[in-house]
């Protein structure tokens, strides 16, 4: 005979002692949390030294567990990093280049700012200029260095004129159309320019070599008192040029003088001014001996220096 699918507790005082515990010990735990859950509620801190206990018992767990994430998140951020280095560095490649063009051109911008301000102190100066324009372009090549100007006649122009920049002398007008002159430039083979040292009296000329150069050729010969980096001004011999404007550097001497550059090169000049002729009255002179000098009077070594029309053929 097959036993019974169940059998009734009450026929074991046993279980039915355990049966009675437990619902016993379930209505106690009952009891306990409703009591604790109302001292909760009506002194909420009584709970906090318990809480901190089981803080301190499930920190290292924690700390654990995040230093495990952190771990897992460095491993697949190396990863990802690796494989997206290459688009990275191109970007900030990038970025570096507009960087640095940004930075070339707010220099550009500062030294053009500084020129013009220059050129607005010379307006100031003792020679007013006649016309502030932009060095259109030079000569690139052959013996004869040209420049062109944006500014002719009607704008006062006329030939003869000096041309300066904010460090120095260029040239000197040869040509002008109404609206546009051409100048002749002091490294022009056809240029000469009466020049001083300008620390003392040495007086020279200044001539034009045709390949960006000039040579400096002493009036008086003898023993040459030029040395390497000594600075050449205008002697204002001729009565073009107001004396004592900068004009080149002397880089080599030689028997009779010595080789210079120019102070002032035309090929990073950007914006030049034309001044009047310093002595119109003694040019004027020069060219015909008939015409009065007004009282001005010009030295006669001056006079002397002075070939053909003052500076330049």
């Amino acid at each position: 005979m097959a036993p019974p699918s169940s059998r009734r507790s009450g026929f074991s005082k046993k279980a039915q002692f355990s049966l009675f515990t437990g619902y016993l010990l379930a209505g106690a735990g009952a009891l306990l949390g409703f009591g604790l859950l109302l001292l909760s509620l009506w002194q909420p801190s009584a709970f906090a030294p318990l809480r901190g206990l089981a803080g301190d018992v499930v920190a290292p767990a924690g700390e654990a567990t995040a230093a495990a994430r952190s771990g897992r998140n460095d491993l697949f951020g190396g990863i990802s990093g690796y494989f997206r280095a290459g688009s990275q560095n191109a970007a900030l490649r990038e970025e570096v280049e507009l960087a640095r063009i940004r930075l070339g051109e707010a220099e550009a911008i500062k030294a053009e700012n500084r020129r013009l301000k220059a050129l607005l102190a010379m307006r100031e100066g003792e020679a007013k200029p006649v016309a502030t324009a932009r060095l259109v372009g030079s000569t690139a090549s052959s013996g004869r260095r040209l420049a062109f100007l944006g500014v002719g006649r009607s704008d006062g122009v006329a030939p003869g004129m000096p041309v300066v920049s904010e460090r120095g002398v260029i040239g000197r007008v040869l040509e002008t159309g109404r609206i546009s002159s051409r100048v002749l430039l002091l490294t022009d083979s056809e240029s000469v320019l009466p020049v001083r040292r300008a620390r003392d009296d040495v007086v020279a000329f200044a001539e034009g070599r045709g390949d960006g150069l000039l040579r400096v050729r002493l009036v008086n010969l003898g023993i040459n008192p030029l040395k390497v980096g000594d600075l050449m001004v205008t002697s204002g011999a001729g009565g073009y040029y107001r004396p004592g404007v900068a004009v080149a550097i002397i880089t080599e001497t030689t028997a009779d003088g010595g080789i210079a550059r120019l102070v002032a090169e035309p090929s990073a000049t950007n914006y030049v001014a034309v001044e009047p002729v310093f002595q119109p009255a003694a040019v004027a002179a020069l060219r015909d001996p008939r015409v009065p000098l007004d009282n001005t009077q010009v030295p006669a070594a001056e006079t002397a220096a002075a070939p053909g029309d003052g500076e330049g053929r």
